[in-house]
């Protein structure tokens, strides 16, 4: 069984089991090159020490994100930011610590306003299109975790910086339907792959394009499109 979930862990199951099972239960490795999230990650981790003040200079790569970055650094400043918050939550979506987890969602940046209002903010480099509603569910979960962690707080914006593109993408939620709806919508899905002890493949297109475990790549799976 996978006994634990982050947002990405869910992507692989909904797209298929079987690629779920080998990647979190038999433990399979990934060969594929990642260029593109390589470079995400090196992206991610000048956007941190900038805004707190390891580097002086804002790195060319966040250059289209100037005034944002300069006035979460300040903000940082005054103690009014968290940074990489590694949120982990029981069955129950009681905080836990992140080893010890049964869910795991981590942002790049928390805002505190007031004691009432927060902003969450996730990195994004590459491209936006096609990927629009992968995202809104990831904000879905941002928002969601600050509710569940922050009770004072009642309005959560929740911000999406794609730093490539000058193109900052905001989704505005109240405390009622993110603890109504989110809640209710994301404890199905969690617990729809952490109680699974079936993982059949889903060959199709979709799903085996990019599977590394397809007959053409490691071949762990016969049955691949």
């Amino acid at each position: 069984m996978i006994k634990s979930w982050s947002f990405t862990r869910l992507q692989d199951f909904l797209s298929c089991k079987f690629k779920a099972y080998l990647k979190y239960v038999e433990r399979v490795p990934d060969p594929t090159p990642r260029p593109a999230a390589d470079r995400g990650t090196v992206i991610h981790t000048l956007a941190e020490e900038y805004v707190l003040g390891k580097l002086k200079e804002l790195p060319q790569e966040l250059a289209k994100f100037k005034t944002e970055f300069f006035a979460l650094r300040e903000a940082y400043k005054k103690k009014h930011v968290s940074l990489e918050g590694e949120w982990g939550f029981t069955t129950d979506w009681a905080p836990a610590t992140w080893k010890a987890a049964w869910g795991r969602i981590k942002a790049d940046a928390v805002v505190h306003q007031s004691p009432t209002e927060a902003i969450v903010i996730d990195y994004k480099t590459g491209k936006k299109f096609g990927n629009e509603v992968k995202h809104a569910e990831q904000l879905q979960l941002y928002t969601l975790a600050v509710f569940l962690r922050e009770p004072e707080v009642q309005i959560v914006t929740a911000e999406l910086w794609y730093l490539d593109l000058d193109d900052l993408t905001p989704m505005t939620t109240t405390r009622g339907i993110a603890m109504g709806k989110y809640l209710k919508y994301w404890d199905q899905q969690a617990h729809r792959m952490t109680k699974c002890t079936a993982f059949p493949p889903n060959p199709n297109v979709f799903s085996c394009k990019w599977c590394p475990y397809k007959p053409s790549g490691t071949g762990h799976c016969k049955v691949g499109v």
